[in-house]
C-alpha cells in the first residue's frame, strides 16, 4: 500500500516535518469555564469563611468586655465617648457608685424610659411583640428599647443611623449582657454612659451641669427632668423645659413616687 508523503495517520497531516496538533476548540472552551466557576466558588468560599471569622470575633469583643465590667471598680466608657476622645472634642463624665445617685433618679428613669426593667431578662418580649405587630400592620411603630438594651448601645455599637441591622445585634447582646450582670450593674453603668447634652455623660456631670449638685441630691422634680430628656438629649435642655417637657416630668414624677415593686431590683 502506497504511503502518503507527509501524512501520519495518527498525527494527521505534517506541515515542515512538524505534526498538527487536533484541538477541539469546543472543549477547550468548556474546560476554561469550568475552571472559572470553580475558582468563583473557592473565592466566594474564601469570602464567607473571612466574613465568618470577622464576625465571630466580633462577637466575642462585646462577650468578653461585658464580663471585664462586671466588677464595681471598672469604669466602662460608651462608643460616643471614645468617639469624642478620637475626634479631641473631649468630654465630662464623672464616674458616680449606684449608692451615690439619688434613688429617685433611678426610679424616674425606669418609669420613664423601661417600666419592666425588673421583670424582663434584657429584652421586653411584649413591647417588642408589640412592635412587630404595628409594623405588620402598617402603623407607626414605637420604641421597644429596653435600658438593657440601650446600656449594650452605647457600650458597643453605634447610636445612628439606627439601622435594623443594629437592633438584630442588640437583642442577643442585651439576653446576654442581662445573663452576666445584675440590675444594679446595668443601671449603674447606664447612668453612668447616658448622654444628657453634647459632652456631657453620666448622671454626675448632668446634675452638676444642669442643675449645680450632686447626683445624690437631685430632687423628685430634677430627677424627673433629667430622666424625660434621656431620648433626645441634644433638644432637650432639663434645665430649660418648655411645656412639653415639663408635661412628661410632671408625669414621671407621680409614676416615680408610686414605682414601688417596679423598682424592687435595685435595693
Amino acid at each position: 500500500m502506497e504511503r502518503l508523503q507527509g501524512f501520519d495517520p495518527w498525527v494527521g497531516p505534517r506541515l515542515d516535518g512538524l505534526a498538527e496538533p487536533i484541538i477541539d476548540h469546543e472543549t477547550e472552551g468548556l474546560d476554561m469555564a469550568s475552571r472559572g466557576k470553580r475558582r468563583t466558588r473557592a473565592g466566594l468560599r474564601r469570602w464567607a469563611q473571612r466574613a465568618f471569622a470577622v464576625a465571630v470575633v466580633l462577637a466575642l469583643i462585646p462577650a468578653a468586655l461585658t464580663m471585664l465590667y462586671a466588677p464595681s471598680f471598672v469604669h466602662p466608657v460608651s462608643t460616643l465617648m471614645l468617639k469624642d476622645l478620637v475626634t479631641f472634642q473631649g468630654y465630662d463624665r464623672r464616674w458616680v457608685a449606684l449608692e451615690d445617685v439619688a434613688p429617685v433618679l433611678a426610679n424616674s428613669v425606669i418609669m420613664s424610659e423601661d417600666g419592666q426593667f425588673c421583670f424582663h431578662h434584657g429584652v421586653d418580649l411584649g413591647e417588642l411583640k408589640g412592635v412587630v405587630d404595628d409594623a405588620l400592620a402598617g402603623a407607626a411603630t414605637r420604641g421597644a428599647s429596653t435600658i438593657t438594651m440601650q446600656t449594650v448601645k452605647n457600650l458597643f455599637l453605634w447610636t445612628r443611623p439606627a439601622t435594623t441591622l443594629r437592633k438584630v445585634v442588640e437583642l442577643p447582646l442585651a439576653v446576654y449582657v442581662d445573663a452576666v450582670l445584675s440590675k444594679r450593674r446595668i443601671m449603674e453603668i447606664y447612668l453612668n454612659i447616658a448622654e444628657w447634652g453634647p459632652g456631657i455623660y453620666g448622671i454626675e456631670a448632668a446634675a452638676r451641669h444642669h442643675f449645680g449638685v450632686s447626683a445624690k441630691n437631685l430632687t423628685r422634680r430634677q430627677a424627673a427632668l433629667l430622666a424625660v430628656t434621656l431620648p433626645n438629649p441634644y433638644e432637650r435642655n432639663p434645665a430649660k423645659p418648655g411645656p412639653g417637657l415639663r408635661r412628661l416630668a410632671n408625669l414621671i414624677e407621680r409614676r416615680a413616687a408610686r414605682s414601688g415593686g417596679y423598682v424592687g431590683c435595685l435595693d
